[in-house]
Order: C-alpha cells, then sequence, then structure tokens
C-alpha cells in the first residue's frame, strides 16, 4: 500500500505544480502598443537620410532640366518623348522628357530617342517611338543596344526593355 500512496502523493503534486505555473504565465503575458506600418522604414534602404539626399539632389537637377526644356519646347518645335522609367532596387519612378536626338541617362542606361509619332490603325491610333538604350554598367569594349526598337504607349509590353534592375516605358510625344 505505500507504494499506491507514494503514486497519489507524486500525482497531486504534479497536478499542483501544473496549475500555479499556468497562474503564474497568465501574470507574464503584457500587452504590447500597436505599430503604425507606415512609419516603418524598408529594410533594405542602408541609410534612409542618404537615399533622401541624394534623391532630392537627383530631383532638384531634374527640375531644373524640366524647366530648361519647358522653355525650349516654346521657342522651337523639336520633337519630345516622354518617358517613365523604373529602378526595380528602390521602386522608385522617374518621369522625365526626351528630345528626339539627343541622350538622356537614367542610373547606368543611355536612352535615345530617335523617332516619335503617332500611329494610325483602323480603329485605333496609337503613340510609337524608336528608342536607343544601351547598358553602361557593362565594362566590355562591345557597346551593344540592350534595346534598339520601336515602343508603344498603349502597350508597354509588346516591344519592352529587357534588364534586371531597370524598366522604361513610353507615355506619350509633344508637338507631333
Amino acid at each position: 500500500m505505500r507504494l499506491g500512496n507514494l503514486k497519489i502523493f507524486i500525482f497531486c503534486i504534479i497536478l499542483y505544480s501544473q496549475s500555479t505555473i499556468s497562474l503564474y504565465g497568465d501574470d507574464s503575458i503584457k500587452s504590447v502598443p500597436l505599430i503604425n506600418l507606415e512609419d516603418l522604414s524598408p529594410t533594405f534602404e542602408e541609410d534612409k537620410d542618404e537615399l533622401e539626399k541624394a534623391e532630392e539632389k537627383n530631383n532638384t537637377t531634374s527640375d531644373n532640366e524640366n524647366l530648361y526644356d519647358a522653355s525650349t519646347s516654346i521657342k522651337n518645335d523639336k520633337i519630345y518623348v516622354n518617358l517613365k522609367a523604373l529602378d526595380k532596387i528602390t521602386a522608385k519612378t522617374s518621369d522625365f522628357r526626351l528630345a528626339v536626338g539627343e541622350k538622356k541617362f537614367f542610373g547606368a542606361l543611355e536612352i535615345k530617342a530617335l523617332k516619335c509619332q503617332m500611329s494610325e490603325g483602323a480603329d485605333i491610333s496609337d503613340t510609337v517611338a524608336y528608342l536607343q538604350v544601351k547598358d553602361l554598367s557593362a565594362k566590355d569594349n562591345n557597346q551593344v543596344f540592350l534595346f534598339n526598337g520601336w515602343t508603344f504607349a498603349s502597350s508597354p509590353t509588346l516591344q519592352s526593355l529587357d534588364h534586371p534592375v531597370y524598366d522604361l516605358w513610353i507615355t506619350s510625344c509633344e508637338n507631333i
């Protein structure tokens, strides 16, 4: 009988310890304030202030270029191509205007527009542009075009730029 009493005693101690542990566990749970997800910065950015300063510097130079382009478009009848570019790493888009025959740099890309016109179809009209794009990050002597052809505003994926970091598409043309 002594062995039976020992089993009951051990069972009671285990039951008592489990019930008291759960009581102490309830006291240790604390509520945490909610986090506003909009205040969190992305983890891939090393220093947000540095990137914002660089972006502001680029924006001020592009604003100056846009003001210069706007003033020259009033004086002459150059044809301009309006482009939108996406940097896939930083997820930032940039709009810029490129005169036909001029070169513009976006990141490691050199973009040159050769022609911009309206395409007349049976039922629809579309803006099309002939672009030449070089990737300057490649250090070889053979500088071939990354993209050389017509691109369409209504369907930018029909003839698209194939680059792992940048996307580029036409939005419209001016003075055509």
